[in-house]
């Protein structure tokens, strides 16, 4: 699966084009390399957001192609 639409199904960020700017921006990263927005993310990868004065490091363990708010939270682990 695409990055930005990980990022956007996970609900770690709002909108698939918010998480591509993110991409854009070089504020994401997968496996500690810069992310663009078509970069594939695979279970076990680990993700890392940098957002204005916070960051967040999650671990893939889950892809859902259509993942409703209920199982959203499911397709990650926050590590930091």
């Amino acid at each position: 699966m695409r990055i930005d639409k990980f990022l956007k199904n996970s609900r770690l960020i709002k909108r698939r084009t918010v998480a591509k700017d993110a991409c854009d921006q070089g504020r994401v990263f997968i496996n500690d390399k810069v992310a663009k927005a078509g970069s594939e993310v695979n279970i076990g990868d680990t993700v890392h957001i940098e957002f204005g004065n916070s960051s967040v490091t999650v671990r893939v363990k889950d892809i859902i192609e259509s993942a409703r708010k209920e199982t959203a939270p499911d397709m990650y682990e926050i590590i930091q």
